[in-house]
């Protein structure tokens, strides 16, 4: 072989030299996937640990949310006249609320109130946020701009997902059919992905999951309605798996006995293995801003010790809804530090 075939062949490779190289590209290739998989179980132990500091050991049923009665009713999200809440469903969620009631109507697009209202009232047939109904008075049944139910609850989920640790509960009042409310729900990106069911999880035959392992698992929302055939998309009837005390405080604001909202479902109901979330309505017939500041502090706070605790057979509730959530009697106690109070323990 001359000069020229020799440089065309290249540095001969002894058979020694191939074999490490071999030997080298299979641990490099046997190696890759076991990096990766560390990657994942080390930011699966991050996550665990995150949530276990910021939830401990305990069960969704030993812990307690803060909630807003009538959310949506509020000087921000649209014109209300009369509200219970001061601030938008993004502001609640951001100072500390994690649990909102709403009320669920269906509005059939009508041509006469596009009309009348110059323009400002043409929206489209959907489920909505209403109060009483969504056509007969403006600011005080509905406000404009119309809240559709699918845009808030986008807010919802927008924020849980913002925010990995948190866990979000809504109480839908439900004048919808199934079929109205599914298809709303069905028009909100990334919800069946946060959405925790009580049902599938087998929750009635194990009791909750501890708060951590449902942050772990991304399953940190959960929906109740108070009507029936809405489990098929996950909806639960909070009949199924709650208890709940009668939501008003009265016209004066004095009637804090705590006796169960439903006759046949005592707040200290007991099952094998399974605790309802017990669901504590704190506000009046009529919310304004100065009555919530008188119920809003000891008041609520000497409810729980002396009136709810000893009825639910003394467990602390788990919710905690109250009109104006921010105002206080100046006594120290606002439903927020009440709520991290009962959490502390």
């Amino acid at each position: 072989m001359d000069t020229s075939d020799r440089a065309c062949v290249g540095p001969r490779i002894t058979l020694p030299r191939a074999r490490w190289l071999l030997l080298a590209l299979c641990l490099l290739l046997a190696c890759t996937p076991l990096t990766v998989a560390a990657a994942d179980n080390s930011g699966s132990h991050t996550a665990r640990t995150a949530a276990q500091a910021r939830w401990g050991d305990k069960r969704l049923d030993e812990v307690t949310m803060l909630a807003t009665h009538n959310a949506f009713t509020n000087y921000e999200d649209a014109r209300w006249s009369s509200v219970s809440q001061a601030e938008s469903v993004q502001g609640q969620l951001d100072r500390g609320v994690r649990g909102l009631m709403l009320d669920t109507h269906w509005y059939e697009r009508s041509t006469w109130l596009c009309v009348i209202s110059f323009g400002s009232d043409c929206y489209p047939s959907d489920v909505y946020l209403c109060h009483g109904g969504c056509k007969t008075f403006a600011g005080i049944t509905y406000a404009l701009p119309r809240q559709s139910f699918h845009r808030t609850m986008q807010t919802v989920v927008d924020f849980l997902n913002a925010h990995p640790q948190e866990v979000v509960t809504i109480f839908l009042e439900d004048y919808t059919t199934a079929g109205q409310l599914g298809q709303s729900l069905n028009k909100v990106r990334g919800l069946q992905e946060l959405l925790f069911r009580p049902d599938v999880a087998g929750v009635r035959e194990h009791g909750w999951p501890k708060v951590a392992d449902m942050v772990t698992a991304n399953k940190r929302l959960l929906l109740f309605s108070g009507d029936f055939g809405r489990e098929s998309f996950g909806v639960m009837n909070e009949r199924d798996w709650t208890v709940s005390n009668y939501w008003s405080l009265g016209d004066l604001g004095n009637d804090v006995a705590c006796t169960s909202r439903w006759g046949d479902i005592p707040l200290d109901r007991k099952e094998p293995g399974f605790n309802r979330l017990f669901v504590m309505s704190h506000f009046r017939n009529v919310p304004t801003i100065l009555t919530a500041a008188t119920d809003n502090g000891s008041k609520l706070r000497d409810r729980i010790a002396q009136q709810c605790r000893p009825a639910a057979g003394g467990r602390n509730p788990n919710v905690v809804a109250v009109d104006f959530h921010q105002r206080s009697d100046g006594s120290g106690h606002t439903p927020r530090s009440i709520v991290e109070e009962l959490n502390s323990r």
